[in-house]
């Protein structure tokens, strides 16, 4: 085992914290935990790691290592070989071998790969070894060069006329390929741009689309909360967001405030909508009528935080009750039994009146009454 105490000057903690907010720790012989970050974007919990397996079970012989971004592939590993959380290695890749970080080792992969639908008897990459430090200096000026390369070929892009953005670019471990991410409203035909990147910058070259909200995860932000973006920072799947979720959560439609600097529908509208859901199931139907000897009251709106429902009549729309879903569900009942009730004030315990603008003077108007 090679010395890595002798070379520290190869470890960059600005380098392998890739945006953490930790720098790592270092071995003083070898690699191990060299990435202990635990605000990793792609950090993994091993809640399985203290756990000893049954005497006659093997080791699960697969791993899971990130590479740059949101990028993690599951890898086959010789039993023979000490692969533990954090290890630097050197993979199979195509062509070359690339240099990842191991992310969650033991039987905590199988679980995982069972959850992300990955069969492990099929075939996989295999891992070649713990990195050498010679890997790991040829990796770190691969990547040393990603942004250099991200400028270089956003202007030849540029040169070529080509309707597309260049976000973000990943180096293989091994420098010998460049993987170019990259937007595009409408197909684009980049094969001149591909024969020119592989002469500038001598590597083989893969494009990759990806869409805006992947984009907005690699160049990251602020939102509109004041916090760093959470697909920049630990959301690693993207879920659709409607407007229907929106609705539910009694939201304005306005896209200028539910979209996101990615300008599709923030991902945060998704957080609450389940909770949303489960507090609007108690709630009657808001397009039945309540019918009372008084009038018709129709739906306004609701407060699902207080279990209450604005409705108003049919006559005046003007003036609102604010009345407890229990009792809106006692009228239901009271109307399907072809009952009706003197008037909708004797279940309110709110009454308030639209503002009107036409006489500001008498604007607002609230009265309270003891719901029964």
């Amino acid at each position: 085992m090679e010395d890595n105490n002798s070379n520290k000057h190869i470890y960059d903690p600005a380098f392998f914290s890739r945006g953490c907010c930790n720098s790592p720790r270092f071995h003083e012989k070898d690699n191990r935990k060299a990435d202990s970050n635990g605000c990793a974007k792609l950090n993994t919990y091993n809640w399985l790691k203290d756990i000893n397996p049954a005497p006659l079970q093997k080791k699960f012989d697969c791993v899971e290592i990130r590479f740059k971004n949101s990028r993690k592939d599951f890898f086959r590993v010789n039993t023979e070989y000490e692969i533990n959380d954090g290890d630097i290695v050197a993979v199979e890749s195509s062509p070359g071998h690339d240099i990842g970080i191991v992310s969650l080792s033991g039987e905590a992969v199988r679980i995982q790969m069972k959850k992300k639908n990955v069969d492990p008897k099929k075939e996989l990459k295999r891992v070649y070894r713990k990195a050498r430090i010679s890997d790991i200096e040829k990796w770190k000026h691969a990547v040393e060069k990603e942004d250099d390369s991200m400028f270089g070929s956003r202007e030849a892009a540029g040169n070529l006329q080509l309707d597309m953005k260049i976000s973000d670019v990943e180096y293989q471990g091994d420098g010998t390929k460049a993987i170019f991410y990259y937007t595009a409203e409408e197909r684009v035909d980049f094969r001149e741009l591909i024969r020119v990147l592989a002469e500038m910058f001598r590597v083989r070259i893969e494009m990759r689309q990806i869409g805006v909200r992947q984009e907005a995860s690699r160049l990251g932000g602020i939102g509109s909360c004041g916090r760093e973006l959470c697909c920049a920072t630990w959301l690693t799947n993207f879920r659709s967001v409607t407007t229907n979720t929106a609705r539910a959560q009694q939201l304005a439609l306005n896209p200028q405030k539910l979209a996101g600097q990615c300008g599709k529908l923030k991902c945060c509208i998704n957080y609450e909508y389940d909770t949303y859901k489960e507090a609007l199931d108690k709630f009657p139907d808001s397009r039945i009528i309540l019918k009372t000897k008084k009038g018709n009251g129709i739906f306004q709106k609701a407060d699902i935080f207080t279990c209450v429902m604005w409705y108003a009549y049919e006559e005046d729309d003007s003036a609102m009750l604010a009345i407890p879903i229990d009792k809106v569900k006692e009228v239901i009942q009271l109307n399907q039994h072809n009952t009706f009730p003197d008037k909708l004030e004797d279940f309110a315990k709110v009454k308030e009146r639209k503002i009107d603008f036409e006489n500001p003077l008498d604007q607002y108007d609230i009265d309270r009454f003891d719901a029964k």
